[in-house]
């Protein structure tokens, strides 16, 4: 691990009212795995943790058969499903396209959370831990990314690299790292206290 990280200045898109953090990787290196993992610690120090996941697929959140995805399909958008345990909303969109995080935070309750964690959005311009695994054979983003703030990776890299290290494999190190250091930069980046 270098011994000069260098400090990177945090941005943040517009409507952000809490601090965003993405968690950017190839598809297969564990993202969803990580974030399971780390989640439950971010709460445990009583963080309210929302988070949006990018699909680079159609996805069904419904089951055909059930009322609301019949009325979704006969043309209803926005539908609501309501209980009292969870809500969901489901919206068309009228054109596919590749959603951009911007216009998905806006659908957000930012009041209700502390912290966004973001999985995929990897072009998107916010702060980033890229996680590597070199035996997979992706390069690293972090070179061509000035987003990304730490590499979570499971080996030492062949590229040297400025940034905080961690492991990959310690999701409680990760947490530590977004409690201590990412949080406090991006709060007071964002004017908050």
């Amino acid at each position: 691990m270098p011994s000069t990280e260098r400090t990177i200045p945090l941005r943040f898109p517009p409507n952000a009212r809490v601090p965003l953090l993405g968690f950017a990787a190839a598809s297969g290196t564990g993202k969803t795995t990580l974030l399971k993992a780390v989640i439950p610690l971010l709460k445990a120090e009583g963080l309210r943790v929302g988070l949006i996941k990018h699909a680079h697929h159609a996805f069904e959140v419904d089951k055909p058969g059930k009322d609301s995805f019949e009325l979704r399909q006969a043309g209803a958008s926005p539908v609501m499903l309501s209980s009292s345990h969870r809500r969901a909303i489901i919206t068309e969109h009228p054109e596919p396209a590749d959603p951009a995080l911007i216009q998905e935070l806006r659908f957000l309750d930012q009041s209700a959370v502390d912290l966004v964690l973001v999985e995929g959005f990897k072009r998107e311009a916010l702060p980033k831990i890229e996680l590597h695994r070199p035996a997979l054979g992706h390069p690293l983003l972090f070179p061509a990314d000035d987003n990304i703030i730490a590499i979570a990776t499971d080996a030492v890299l062949a590229t040297p690299c400025p940034l905080p290290c961690l492991d990959i494999n310690n999701p409680a190190e990760i947490a530590h790292f977004i409690m201590t250091r990412f949080l406090p930069q991006a709060r007071s980046a964002l004017g908050l206290r």
